[in-house]
């Protein structure tokens, strides 16, 4: 019995450390405030520890995401307004697409939370949209419609996000997403 209980503790801290930086990142994607994404982390991993046991043979890390993007809807509804951090929980690297990158965040940080939440799970998480949907609670077609209007969205306040194709990608006339439903 003892064996079985530090094996599910085991577990659950090794789940923890392989993940809880991805889980960071999406949490700070969705509420735009480091310190905000740190405790909806942490509040959605003790949700975790406490369902361990039936959820380990499953997908966790799904449970996780469901309960962050849930939570993080929740703390929307209550506080009705939007907290944005200058700087990412990631450290910087040096990177030529630094200035686009700063254009997405402000962006981003213009949408309604749920628009944010879309497309966070849709393109940053790369869910379908029926996981994005069952993620969010809502149907497909809220999902679909949500997704549309985001992408309108940026592209009417940053229209740079819209014409920035990366020269690799132009060579195989590849878009970056924004172009899709115009």
């Amino acid at each position: 019995m003892a064996a079985t209980r530090s094996d599910g503790r085991d577990g659950y801290l090794a789940f923890v450390e392989t993940h809880q930086h991805r889980l960071l990142r999406a949490a700070y994607l969705i509420c735009g405030n480091r310190h905000q994404a740190e405790d909806l982390l942490q509040d959605a991993l003790l949700k975790l520890a406490l369902r361990w046991s039936s959820v380990r043979d499953g997908d966790p890390s799904a449970y996780v995401r469901a309960i962050l993007y849930r939570d993080a809807v929740s703390w929307w509804r209550r506080r009705r307004r939007e907290w944005l951090s200058a700087t990412p929980p990631e450290q910087v690297a040096h990177d030529r697409d630094g200035a686009l990158r700063l254009t997405l965040h402000d962006a981003l940080g213009l949408l309604p939370p749920r628009q944010r939440a879309v497309l966070v799970l849709r393109y940053y998480e790369d869910l379908t949209e029926v996981a994005t949907a069952e993620a969010l609670g809502v149907t497909v077609g809220t999902v679909k419609s949500q997704c549309h209007a985001a992408l309108r969205r940026l592209r009417e306040v940053a229209p740079d996000l819209a014409r920035d194709v990366r020269p690799s990608r132009r060579s195989a006339d590849l878009t970056n997403g924004l172009e899709v439903n115009p």
